[in-house]
This record gives C-alpha cells, structure tokens and sequence, in this order.
C-alpha cells in the first residue's frame, strides 16, 4: 500500500502512524506529484496533527531528539526520495533505539545522514549569504536555496535584527519568513511587483559594490575556491556580485 499525503511535516508523521497502526506502507509520497500504478493499490491520509504528536513523541522518547532532527531536516530537503528515506529509517530506528544514532554506515542511515548535512549546511551558509535591503517600510532578502531551509534562519535574523520589520522571501518556492518587528510567521508570498529600495539603500549598494570590487587584488584571485564558498546559482541575489559587474 503506497500512502499519499498532503506534503506537510504532520501528514508525513499521520501515514507513519497509519503505517503501524493500520497496513504497513510499501512507500510514502506526496499526493500532488504521485505516479498512480495499477498494480499498487495507494491511499489518501489525511494530516491529523494528534497522531502526528504521537509519532513526533514516539521518535523523542524511542529513538532520540538526534534522530527527529535529523528526519526534520531530510523532510526539507529537496531529496524526491526523502518520505520513504524516512520511512525506512524510522523502521529501523524503532527497532533498534538510540543505537541506530551509532550505526554511521548503514545502508538505511547513511542517506539520513548525508542529506540532513546537506540541509544543515546550506542553512548555515545563508547565515551569512543573505543581503538585506531597505525598503523604509520594512527590510527585504531574497534567495532561491536548494533546500526548503527558510523556517532554519527564522529564530537567527529575528534575534539578530530585533526590533524591525523584514521580509526573507524563498523566490523559489513563493514562500516567506515575514516579522512584525517581534513575532515571525511563515506564509505563501508571490512577488507580484519589484520591491523598492530606498534612496538610501542605492547608495549603500553602489558603495558596497565598489568596496567589494577594489579591495580584491587581482593576481589573488582565485575564482575556482570563491565559487566553492559562493556558488554561482546564489550570486544573482547578492549585491556585490550584481553591482560590482556594473561598476
């Protein structure tokens, strides 16, 4: 039995509880982008945020708060595989508790792993990656990250710039992290027009720009290592790299 669910966090922990609760699942996936085949029966679970909590605190307290992190962080990967990653490594995690924390190499924890590293160090990357520019209304940033890693850098720029109102726009997938000076939320956000910098702010890029451009020394270069640091798929919405070309 193939169980589809809605794509959230809860639905993907209710088709784990109808897993062991009702008929073991051959595979979890998404509803939206299923490939019905006929010779798999599939099934709709409906996201039930009780029976999630059941699983999220069976995880907790059988496993380990590693492991849910660690499953959180593959969830929001961009793995078309990650449901039933997950699924496998909670079988065997169930199975073995925390042990399956110390077992590194295994075909079942090792993808785990690797993606949730992945995810991890993308977040930590736009720690620092992220430009912010005035609007006067509110601060802007916007990022296309391969991972779904917005709600990672929530907590972080909201104890870093607290106090002012910003909007971090994940252009990619039409969401957003938007704060009202004190509380965050996450919400669907589509960039209907350009968004405005102030006077201010072009000034400030132009000078960021040229700061950027003369301070590097030119038989230094080493474009090989700094695409490694600042890959090129991220530098169209950094302002050093789009200004500077105009300088």
């Amino acid at each position: 039995m193939d169980y589809l669910y809605d794509g959230s966090f809860d639905g993907l922990l209710t088709s784990i509880y109808y897993s062991y609760y009702e008929q073991r699942a051959q595979g979890i996936y998404p509803e939206a982008s299923y490939q019905f085949n006929m010779f798999t029966p599939s099934t709709v679970i409906q996201s039930d945020p009780v029976l999630a909590a059941r699983v999220y605190d069976a995880i907790d307290r059988k496993i380990s708060v590693y492991s849910l992190m660690q499953i959180y962080y593959v969830y929001l990967s961009n793995n078309t595989a990650k449901e039933n990653l997950i699924l496998k490594y909670l079988q065997l995690g169930f199975q073995l508790g925390p042990k399956v924390d110390s077992i590194h190499t295994h075909p079942e924890v090792l993808p785990i792993r690797q993606t949730a590293k992945k995810v991890s160090f993308e977040a930590e990357r736009f720690l620092g990656l992220l430009r912010f520019t005035d609007t006067r209304s509110y601060l802007y940033a916007a990022l296309e990250p391969d991972h779904n890693i917005l709600i990672l850098l929530a907590d972080h720029f909201a104890d870093r710039l607290a106090g002012e109102r910003f909007i971090i726009h994940d252009k990619k997938r039409s969401l957003a992290i938007i704060c009202n000076e004190k509380d965050w939320y996450l919400s669907d956000f589509s960039e209907e027009a350009a968004i405005p910098d102030s006077e201010t702010e072009q000034l400030y890029q132009e000078l960021w720009a040229k700061y950027f451009t003369r301070i590097s020394i030119e038989n230094r270069k080493n474009k090989k290592l700094q695409s490694h640091f600042i890959p090129q798929r991220y530098r169209h919405n950094l302002v050093e790299f789009r200004k500077s070309e105009l300088l």
